[in-house]
């Protein structure tokens, strides 16, 4: 697939949620508090259920897509487990790029873009937590840029895509007002019609979250 292809549609107004990861970068700095995680344990824990995607050995390579990729977490993780990933960043915040690029200035099969999109395909792709910070975006605007970046997710892609969401099961005394929680349900079925017959809801490693696997067939 063309690189143009994968941008065919524009994203929702993001300037004002990339000011406040840049804000959250530079009161925590790069850590999982700096990407409005509340730990590193919690932010493992997301890392182990999207990588439950991966079909293939340890030793073997593959490439990712990792969008909304902060300072490079998921970087860390994956090259434990799998040493020979060739892995692309993409974020929204030029800030976090910076940092991910000096955190990572080693790593040669590492490269991040200040982007939006990807700009090629990979095996997998990967988003994690870029959909929970919505602010003053309504929610029928926030879901609609949730659906088109699912698209994007699809099309950067070969053999499939993970994200996780805020749940809409999350007991009502803890929600906050500028969060976004989505239906797991509607959002599993959207993927079951629109992108693969091969999809897995996982709901039940204690955060109030869902993670969404969607598997291709080759």
């Amino acid at each position: 697939m063309a690189n143009a292809d994968l941008n065919q549609q524009s994203p929702a107004p993001l300037a004002d949620v990339a000011d406040y990861y840049t804000d959250t970068l530079n009161r925590h700095g790069p850590s999982a508090r700096g990407v409005d995680w509340n730990g590193e344990e919690s932010q493992n824990l997301r890392f182990t259920q999207l990588a439950r995607l991966i079909n293939t050995s340890a030793a073997d390579a593959f490439s990712v897509n990792d969008l909304g990729c902060g300072y490079g977490a998921l970087l860390n993780f994956l090259i434990a487990q799998y040493p020979a990933v060739r892995y692309q960043g993409y974020d929204i915040s030029a800030k976090m790029i910076e940092a991910a690029q000096t955190r990572h200035a080693s790593a040669g099969a590492a490269r991040f873009f200040h982007a939006s999109k990807p700009g090629q395909r990979a095996d997998y792709s990967f988003a994690s937590g870029i959909f929970n910070v919505r602010l003053d975006h309504p929610d029928s605007e926030w879901r609609d840029h949730v659906l088109q970046t699912l698209d994007v997710l699809d099309r950067s892609s070969s053999r499939g895509f993970a994200f996780n969401c805020l749940t809409s099961y999350s007991d009502s005394g803890k929600m906050r007002p500028y969060l976004y929680y989505a239906d797991p349900c509607d959002l599993f079925a959207h993927c079951k019609r629109a992108y693969a017959r091969d999809v897995a809801l996982l709901h039940d490693y204690g955060l109030y979250e869902f993670t969404l696997l969607v598997r291709k067939t080759l």
